[in-house]
Parts: C-alpha cells; sequence; structure tokens
C-alpha cells in the first residue's frame, strides 16, 4: 500500500484524491518533450483512473513510455504538495464512466453540464487510463 490511511499524512492525501476535481498528468513524448494536462481524475482500488479523450497525444505517449507524474495543486504558499510517479496503461476493459457509479458521483453533476451527459461523454472520453503508483512525494505544509 503506497499512502496508509492509518498515517495521519496519508489520510490527509487520501482525502484530496477523493476531493479534489482536478489533477494534473504529466506524460512524455516519443522525442522526450514533457506535455502536462489538467484533468479529471478518481482514485480507485490504489490507483489514479482518467478517461482519455480518444484522440489525445497522450494515448500515444504513453504507448511509447508508460512512465507518468500525476499530481495536485499547491497551495498559494507552495504546500501541500502530493505528487504520485508510476506507470500508466491503458484498459479497455475497465468500466466507462456510465457504469463508473463513484466516477459520476464525482463528477457527474459537471457531466452533464459541460460534456451532455455520462453517455455523450463516454463517445469521446472512452480510454481508461489506470496509473500504478511507484513513489508517492509530498507533505502537508
Amino acid at each position: 500500500m503506497i499512502l496508509d490511511p492509518d498515517d495521519a499524512w496519508g489520510a490527509y492525501a487520501l482525502a484530496r484524491l477523493r476531493e479534489e476535481q482536478i489533477g494534473w498528468l504529466t506524460t512524455v513524448t516519443a522525442d522526450g518533450q514533457p506535455q502536462t494536462m489538467p484533468i479529471w481524475f478518481l482514485w480507485a482500488d490504489g490507483e489514479v483512473l482518467i478517461y482519455g479523450d480518444r484522440r489525445a497525444r497522450r494515448n500515444a505517449n504513453i504507448e511509447a513510455n508508460a512512465k507518468v507524474s500525476f499530481h495536485l495543486s499547491a497551495n498559494a504558499t507552495g504546500g501541500d504538495i502530493l505528487v504520485i510517479e508510476g506507470e500508466a496503461r491503458v484498459d479497455l476493459d475497465y468500466p466507462l464512466p456510465p457504469q463508473n457509479a463513484p466516477y459520476l458521483e464525482k463528477y457527474g453533476a459537471l457531466i452533464d453540464e459541460l460534456v451532455g451527459g455520462p453517455a455523450r461523454m463516454a463517445q469521446t472520453y472512452n480510454v481508461p487510463i489506470r496509473i500504478t503508483p511507484a513513489r508517492v512525494i509530498g507533505y502537508a505544509g
């Protein structure tokens, strides 16, 4: 277990992963250029889950180099650091947004407002990407 819910910092980090709506995913292009984009995410089964746009460059980036970095925004003074380094994989067997109740609980209102509902979202954001953490960096400061 990379984040221990019985540890004060681990519990704090897990709460942030459950509650925060926007994370940042960094992948690397085949020629070595890092690319960072804001994403919606879900902490599920000890991994970060993202539903990628089927047209996104990050899909090819992950295919070429599975090592990624995911982080949440720091506070105004640079504290509340949470960075997860790990390996990403596309998991086409993972349920899409309409069948993922925890994801809909977290983002349902935004999906309805900005994308036109879960079924419509699944037409474009239908590449489930799962990030297995290798290392977590952070402090609550």
